[in-house]
């Protein structure tokens, strides 16, 4: 018999490479951290002498999710100041909350919380835009969770940086001293056009070019931006970042809910992925993104949260339903973005817009570990035809019963690994009390 660290039996695995396969009665092998093989129970248990085999007998066995966006930290301002427009909700609620307590702690606290959160929820990889990115990733290497911290960037100053050229070079001295953790990537992170200047775009451009990070920025999420942009710069802002570099197969347009079919072309053309945020964009009443035609022109698309503070929750599980929902409503074809595809989204098309499509997204040998496991035996999961179609319309981040980063348990039986939660819940309290003053 061959030696393997885990082997993990399912009554089905839902790899993702190849689309729309189902394998039913298999296990994944695990040694090191990576994906040995897959192959049927019967002929996996006898092949492999195992230290641990966890047998899960009903239960759906998918890659790993990938937040493709989320600011994690700001999960500490989850419902401090809801149903308000856009800018009203960021110039009188978010940003002064941040220029008063936005620390590297904040940061700590509030990104261990979203991570707890996301582990449960079988999120195992996710793309952040905040700052102090050094705490955050202190928070998600003590979760065991899998991080692409943004090297953020701003013209205004705030409790982390005093311009552009300082926050990026204190991002890149973080990329510097954490390049070699494997949990760890890196992606430029400027904010948005309308906090960007031209100078620092071309920066930016140039330094992704160098270090061969992707391009991580909300574009085009309103209509407001849009009409801004046209007055200062006379561009609408796709247009602008395409004359200064930045648009390509790097790019990660989070959002483009506000996007004209030439600039669907565009972004096609030039192989940018996009971010779609659809509880987001829901709740602040940003509109719809036109998913369906993006998805026809072969837009690689995955699924971000946004902030706990704009969604409420940072469960991909709803992104995955939303976002198939609103995308055959809003293109009269019940057919656009099926099941298989909103799977694919939360997992492989997320993991290829970080460029980590070699290492994560997909059940395949040689990959990383990264699974979710969920339990499909309970009563409103039942009788279940399509497996795939039943995680996307049906099952939800409550019925998570393991998670595994990199081979090892970070949830089981449904409760998280190496979290002290009653810990955490008494550092949140503190905050809570900080928080409800300025709110």
């Amino acid at each position: 018999m061959q030696p393997a660290d885990l082997l993990v039996s399912a009554r089905w695995i839902i790899p993702v490479e190849p689309a729309d396969s189902v394998l039913e009665h298999h296990s994944v092998a695990v040694s090191d951290g990576r994906i040995l093989a897959i192959l049927p129970t019967a002929e996996a248990e006898a092949l492999y002498r195992t230290a641990e085999h966890v047998r899960l007998p009903q239960h759906a066995l998918i890659p790993g999710l990938v937040n493709l966006h989320t600011h994690a930290s700001m999960t500490l301002m989850r419902g401090l100041a809801d149903d308000l427009p856009l800018m009203t909700w960021l110039k009188d609620h978010v940003w002064p909350a941040e220029a008063k307590h936005a620390s590297a702690e904040f940061v700590h606290d509030g990104t261990l919380l979203a991570c707890a959160e996301m582990l449960r929820g079988g999120v195992t990889c996710f793309n952040e835009m905040y700052f102090f990115p050094e705490a955050t990733a202190r928070a998600a290497l003590q979760a065991g969770m899998r991080a692409a911290l943004g090297i953020i960037a701003l013209e205004f100053p705030t409790p982390y940086a005093s311009d552009a050229d300082d926050y990026i070079a204190k991002g890149l001295a973080t990329r510097d001293a954490l390049k070699d953790e494997a949990l760890l990537s890196f992606c430029m992170a400027p904010h948005a056009p309308y906090t960007v200047s031209d100078a620092s775009f071309a920066r930016i451009a140039t330094i992704a070019e160098e270090l061969d990070l992707p391009i991580h920025i909300h574009l085009h999420e309103t209509r407001h931006e849009i009409e801004e942009s046209l007055a200062q710069f006379k561009a609408r802002p796709l247009e602008r970042l395409g004359a200064l570099g930045i648009l390509g197969p790097r790019l990660i347009a989070v959002h483009a809910v506000h996007v004209s079919d030439s600039e669907i072309e565009m972004l096609a053309r030039f192989g940018a992925s996009v971010a779609h945020c659809p509880s987001s964009n829901l709740k602040l009443a940003s509109g719809l993104a036109p998913v369906a035609s993006m998805l026809r022109h072969g837009i690689n698309l995955g699924l971000g949260t946004d902030s706990a503070a704009s969604n409420n929750r940072l469960d991909l599980f709803q992104e995955m339903r939303t976002a198939a929902l609103l995308a055959k409503a809003t293109s009269d074809d019940a057919e656009a973005m099926p099941a298989g595809e909103a799977l694919a989204a939360a997992t492989l098309h997320g993991a290829r817009a970080l460029g980590l499509e070699s290492a994560i997204g997909s059940l395949v040998p040689g990959k990383s570990a990264d699974l979710c496991a969920l339990a499909l035996d309970s009563l409103e999961l039942a009788p279940c035809y399509d497996v795939v179609s039943h995680l996307v319309y049906a099952a939800g981040r409550e019925h998570v019963s393991h998670v595994w980063v990199a081979g090892r348990a970070r949830v089981a039986e449904g409760q998280l690994v190496d979290i002290d939660a009653r810990s955490l819940k008494n550092r949140i309290l503190l905050w809570h009390n900080k928080l409800a003053v300025q709110a």
